[in-house]
């Protein structure tokens, strides 16, 4: 019996089990962000925008004295920065997995793809236009054109994060099925080494 054998064996198991912790942790950081920013979108749909965008220009006016202590941009940036980062993280933890790597990647991608990049060439300008330029600085026909554009753009918002959070769930249960399968191995090994 040789003894060198087996310390790589049970560190190259406790190595595995670290990263399938991680990713597993990084996985639950990224749904629960990724359903999070879903919900927001869904709620701000129900709630918020028929009041912001229902008759404007005069309700992007009483938006604008609404929304004095809080807001989207409030709220979005920093779970943006939490889906963001979880996702590269859960992408890292999972390049050795091929079935789960590729789910994190389609979730990473939706996300930047529907509510960064799409927000920044699209919703950016028209908030500018609704809510930061002056009142006054464009005329009604021009500002109700904005707020109905905005509002089309935003079902694309809305389908990206309902995407996105379906593949990180589907990430997620992949990757808490495989955790638990590894768990059983090392029952199965005890229980076979004790006949």
């Amino acid at each position: 019996m040789n003894r060198t054998d087996p310390a790589p064996s049970s560190s190259r198991r406790y190595s595995k089990v670290s990263r399938t912790k991680l990713t597993w942790f990084a996985l639950v950081v990224l749904v629960w962000g990724a359903m999070l920013s879903f919900g927001g979108v869904a709620a701000e749909t129900v709630m918020l925008y028929p009041n912001i965008f229902g008759d404007a220009p005069a309700s992007l006016d009483r938006a604008r004295e609404f929304m004095v202590a809080g807001g989207p941009s409030d709220y979005f940036p920093p779970l943006g920065a939490t889906v963001t980062i979880s996702s590269l993280a859960a992408f890292a933890l999972s390049l050795r997995n091929p079935r789960l790597r590729w789910w994190v990647a389609g979730a990473a991608a939706v996300f930047v793809a529907c509510e960064f990049l799409f927000s920044v060439l699209f919703f950016w300008p028209r908030n500018e236009i609704m809510f930061v330029d002056p009142v006054g600085t464009h005329s009604a026909a021009y500002l109700r054109q904005v707020a109905e554009e905005f509002v089309a753009g935003h079902w694309v918002r809305l389908a990206g994060g309902a995407v996105t959070a379906a593949l990180a769930f589907t990430a997620f249960v992949l990757c808490d099925r495989e955790s638990a399968r590894a768990a059983a191995v090392p029952a199965t090994d005890a229980a076979e080494a004790g006949r």
